[in-house]
């Protein structure tokens, strides 16, 4: 036997599989066994989870929760009466009201009413909500410390101020793996034909996290994900070769410098060349009944309109991915907020309520958590110069704001935490964006204190530091 040394390549070659038979053994390895947390870096669960998968429906912009799910008598009757220095507690303002030589209250324009046996408070605007408030637990108390969007959206999506960070989603495929080869682990889907705060690709960015674990954003129109399909002249056929040809030149690379991201990027082809297949599936609405349709509203056959969104979502969690991400603007109403906010709700309310239907009727509520919410809240003072019957504006207010959420283990039929009589201050249970996402983790079976990565010298994870479950919303 000759005893020259043999390479690494020319050892695995000798077995017949080469550099990309190993990816695709581990990739088979993945599929078999991501479904029970095990295709990841975590290997499994840290216990049992409640939820498989997560919708998260994010409302960019900052919702008015006051005109939306915290009723406030009080504030009605105080309209037109300035803030109270003991309410505001020295509390810094933004730019945009700071300087106000006047800061009036105003109440909620809109009618509120209880609904359903838990007796939830929900605003007029929102009818649809209303008809599944038995399903949802309202969270009252979150709040941040971001007071402007950027930070304030990064933060939601990231657990930071500061871009850079591996999002939620990116997280979760790290930790969990990916249990379908065909779909990714996490999607983004983003309202179309909307203006307000942009939306930057670092808020569904994998970070220092290697790349395969950033979300593949689905768009509108005769391409739901650019370049996967092939252009005029290219056959199927032509697209395996020229994989093929590149796989070998990364096969070279890779031998002389081992770096992950020439694996990620080899994982990536190969997906793209998958989702060929599955994208034109899970994308046409072709065999949805009638009647699902139209619990989603007249926009659900629109691609890109947020009902299209819900519905897309719902099918793409049928197919095994994990974070199903929907971004919907809009929501930031420093002025007009009667009309503006009146124009988001109708074009939320229905779908938003129609998903967590559709999922209930397909027994996937349970093991699926949706949650609905924004960046942060709205003043409930006037901002600008408050006109008796006119319309008017609410600041950004990171003291406490609403989120709903469903499914996946969460307590139904629950109104968690408690407000002061102006809507402006927690007097009870407050839920921090830390404590958000440790519960979040917690529901898809993760202790978020163990989900780290060692970057620039030290441990990260989702919640850096902080982080407390939050066990009065846990069914």
């Amino acid at each position: 036997m000759n005893g020259s040394p043999i390479s690494r390549r020319e050892w695995l070659g000798s077995f017949g599989m080469g550099f990309g038979g190993v990816a695709l053994a581990e990739m088979l390895g993945r599929s078999a066994t991501a479904a029970d947390g095990a295709g990841g870096v975590l290997g499994g669960f840290h216990h049992p989870p409640k939820a498989k998968r997560v919708i998260y429906l994010f409302q960019s912009g900052g919702p008015s929760q006051l005109d939306l799910y915290d009723h406030k008598p009080l504030l009605v009757e105080k309209t037109g009466e300035q803030l109270p220095d003991s309410v505001r507690g020295g509390q810094r303002l933004t730019g945009m009201s700071g300087n106000q030589s006047s800061i009036p209250l105003v109440g909620s324009p809109f009618a509120f009413a209880q609904h359903g046996d838990s007796g939830a408070w929900l605003s007029e605007l929102l009818p649809h909500t209303a008809q599944v408030a038995d399903k949802l637990c309202f969270v009252r108390t979150m709040y941040t410390e971001s007071i402007n969007h950027g930070p304030g959206v990064t933060f939601m999506q990231s657990g930071n101020q500061i871009p850079g960070r591996p999002s939620i989603g990116a997280w979760l495929d790290y930790g969990l793996g990916n249990e379908h080869d065909d779909l990714p682990s996490f999607v983004v889907l983003i309202t179309k034909n909307k203006s307000g705060q942009p939306l930057m690709s670092h808020l569904w960015g994998a970070g220092f996290l290697p790349t395969k674990h950033q979300a593949v954003r689905f768009r509108s129109g005769a391409d739901p994900v650019l370049y996967v399909n092939n252009p005029p002249g290219v056959s199927r056929e032509n697209r395996r070769q020229l994989l093929d040809g590149l796989r070998e030149l990364h096969e070279h690379q890779y031998a002389g410098t081992p770096d992950a991201e020439i694996t990620a990027r080899i994982a990536n082809y190969e997906m793209a060349f998958r989702m060929q297949a599955s994208v034109p599936d899970v994308t046409n609405f072709a065999d949805e009944p009638q009647h699902v349709l139209d619990l989603y509203g007249p926009d659900a056959r629109d691609p890109g309109t947020f009902a299209a969104n819900c519905l897309l979502a719902r099918r793409l969690a049928e197919r095994g991915v994990r974070f199903i991400q929907l971004y919907h603007q809009d929501w930031d109403h420093h002025g007009g907020l009667k009309g503006g906010i009146a124009r988001e709700a109708k074009q939320t309310d229905q779908p938003a309520a129609a998903l967590v239907q559709d999922l209930a009727a397909r027994g996937m509520l349970d093991d699926t958590l949706v949650v609905w919410g924004g960046e942060f809240g709205r003043t409930n003072y006037c901002q600008g110069l408050y006109k008796p019957g006119a319309d008017f504006g609410r600041d950004h207010h990171p003291r406490c704001f609403t989120i709903w959420m469903a499914g996946g283990g969460v307590k139904p039929g629950t109104t968690y935490g408690e407000t002061d009589d102006y809507g402006y201050n927690v007097v009870r249970d407050g839920v921090h964006v830390h404590d958000f996402h440790a519960t979040m983790l917690h529901l898809l079976g993760i202790d978020h204190e163990r989900l780290t990565y060692k970057f620039q010298g030290r441990r990260y994870r989702l919640t850096d530091v902080h982080g407390r479950i939050v066990r009065g919303i846990l069914a």
